[in-house]
């Protein structure tokens, strides 16, 4: 089978890839572009390890081809920090010890993000609907949440 080549955005630089027409934009990243934040749990998009946002909508990276991001405009874990400096919601997901293991976090911090830059003030029960679609085996939820919650209320107080 002949490799097709992709044209994309990635984390705000241009990149361009051969892949396989059923390989997965989550294979893409890992494989081709090295970038390993996004983990494959489930591989039927139910947990969300591999969230990413494609042209600023969230999607299960396992779920999209990796031909279905040319020309698109992908985020990634691997682009939340400026430099050295965390995402103030990397830095409170530190503050509140709101990951352990770190398979489900690179996909919960894609998700806190998205819906933050959708949702600026969002209520606790907001949040925790957004986020049902990551899943966590270690924290308990409670610890993330409170990390968004707290995140968005110094973001708002910065604006």
């Amino acid at each position: 089978m002949s490799k097709l080549h992709v044209s994309t955005t990635v984390n705000g630089d241009s990149v361009e890839f051969l892949c396989d027409p059923r390989e997965t934009l989550l294979d893409c990243l890992r494989d081709k572009l090295n970038l390993t934040g996004a983990k494959e749990g489930c591989g039927t998009g139910d947990c969300g390890a591999c969230s990413v946002t494609v042209d600023g909508r969230l999607v299960c990276s396992c779920l999209m081809l990796g031909v279905e991001a040319d020309g698109k405009d992908i985020a990634t874990v691997e682009g939340m920090a400026e430099g050295e400096e965390l995402h103030p919601l990397q830095q409170k997901f530190i503050e509140y010890a709101a990951l352990q293991c770190g398979i489900c976090t690179p996909g919960v911090l894609v998700a806190a993000k998205a819906l933050l830059e959708k949702n600026p003030d969002p209520t606790e029960e907001e949040a925790r609907y957004w986020l049902a679609g990551n899943l966590c085996r270690c924290t308990g939820y409670d610890k993330i949440i409170r990390a968004v919650m707290d995140t968005a209320a110094d973001m708002r107080e910065a604006s």
